[in-house]
């Protein structure tokens, strides 16, 4: 998906000489406007645009107009003026009615390669701030690279919009959450939603990246850079050039070669190895963890310069748990695509979806695909039951409805009462792993172990 921009001058010369301009920068769904009573009626009709770029002196109505109708209009399209006349007095005013900024011409190559990505970058954060005051759900511009990502959850449509915003441009995406959440499905969905879309994506998982071949793999090397070094080998970074390069697992990148990452992040060039030539390359980095990083900066475990350089946008998948009105979804989803099972709603028993909703998922959508398969594998074609579920799941107790002797007057349980029912009650559906048990309670692990001891559980 492409920045859509409006160019509005009466000069149709310059107005394809300004879209020659554009073109090679990367801007290519561009409309040419010689008349700024078209321009105002293309707002008028509905049509979006995300940027325009206005003439200020124009016959039939000037650029100061043009810019207060299209922001009447269309409050979300960012405007810059374009002047042949450098007046501080018109510039203010012009930023005063709502205008990103104010250019004179000949406007250069290199102006707009600054202006326009701010412009742009402003106008996706506006965007994200309106989208989380509304209380209606997020519509996808571009759906299909997101079709991949099941999802009927409110708060999980809003990150998929988000994440589309964040795909036309070209800032750093941080993506955390859980282990099996879908980090790398969504890294994917942002890269082909994005102007990058024709390039490579490459992901790699950071922990498997072992210190002395950091360099070699991430640079390449040239020949006889090193023993057994026979030909020349470009690296990650070169193979992606025009691309989307995948950090997964990036907390697990050890401090030593946090430093060298965040050199070509900021620099965007890097040597081979046996070279002093440098390299430019243009790449847009997602990095993804299930790890508090925040934390490890704390621990002084990971780079705090290199956190603020990879969070250039922000995405935090829930887990499955917090999307229950996913689970049946996904499981039907995944049993569709055995040919026993080509519709699967109707190969789940009663007893089957109970169980699939009542357990917290500690492994996320991976480990709801795992045991669905495990299954399938057992049932031999026959519809699901709980026989052919894992042992910690055919063992999930029930939620007592009988009434606590903990009972505050009125009838009433108490607190203490129902907080020790909640914990011990996932506990037992975490396989009485303290682990993921103080992780799905949002608690430190100490605090559970003394909950857990106060309630004579061991």
């Amino acid at each position: 998906m492409g920045n859509h921009i409006l160019l509005i001058d009466d000069d149709r010369d310059y107005l394809e000489l300004l879209a020659g301009k554009l073109k090679d920068l990367g801007y290519h769904q561009l409309r040419l406007v010689d008349s700024p009573l078209e321009a105002a009626a293309a707002f008028d009709a509905g049509e979006a645009f995300d940027l325009a770029l206005i003439d200020m002196t124009m016959p039939e109505m000037d650029g100061m107009a043009l810019l207060e109708h299209i922001k009447n209009s269309s409050p979300g399209t960012e405007c810059i003026m374009v002047t042949a006349i450098n007046e501080a007095r018109t510039a203010v005013e012009c930023l005063r009615k709502g205008a990103y900024d104010y250019l004179v011409k000949p406007v250069a190559k290199d102006v707009l390669a600054l202006t326009l990505p701010r412009a742009l970058e402003r106008k996706r954060l506006l965007d994200i701030l309106d989208m989380e005051k509304r209380q209606t759900h997020p519509e996808l511009d571009n759906p299909a690279p997101f079709e991949p990502i099941l999802t009927q959850n409110p708060p999980m449509r809003r990150i998929l919009r988000e994440a589309e915003l964040h795909a036309a441009s070209n800032v750093p995406i941080l993506i955390t959450g859980e282990s099996g959440t879908g980090k790398e499905l969504l890294a994917w969905a942002i890269h082909h939603a994005s102007p990058r879309a024709q390039g490579t994506f490459t992901p790699i998982n950071m922990a498997s990246i072992s210190a002395h071949l950091f360099e070699a793999e991430f640079f390449g090397h040239t020949r006889g850079a090193f023993t057994g070094a026979t030909a020349p080998r470009a690296g990650f970074l070169e193979h992606t050039h025009q691309g989307t390069l995948f950090l997964d697992e990036i907390g697990d990148l050890p401090l030593e070669l946090q430093g060298k990452l965040l050199r070509v992040l900021q620099e965007g060039e890097f040597s081979r190895v046996g070279s002093s030539d440098r390299i430019l390359v243009d790449l847009r980095f997602i990095a993804a963890t299930n790890e508090d990083l925040d934390r490890m900066i704390s621990r002084k475990a990971f780079r705090k310069d290199l956190y603020y350089r990879i969070r250039g946008g922000w995405l935090h998948l829930p887990p499955l748990r917090e999307r229950r009105e996913d689970i049946i979804l996904l499981a039907n989803a995944f049993l569709s695509k055995y040919d026993e099972y080509p519709r699967g709603s109707q190969h789940i028993s009663d007893a089957v979806r109970e169980r699939l909703l009542d357990y917290a998922w500690p492994g996320n959508v991976r480990e709801l695909k795992s045991v669905l398969q495990s299954a399938v594998n057992l049932a031999q074609g026959k519809p699901l039951e709980v026989v052919h579920l894992p042992e910690h799941m055919r063992s999930l107790p029930k939620r007592s409805s009988a009434p606590s002797a903990h009972v505050a007057p009125g009838g009433f349980r108490t607190l203490e009462a129902v907080e020790k029912e909640h914990i011990l009650y996932i506990y037992a559906r975490c396989d009485q792993n303290k682990s993921q048990t103080a992780k799905v309670l949002g608690i430190g692990l100490n605090t559970l172990r003394r909950k857990l001891a106060a309630f004579g559980v061991a």
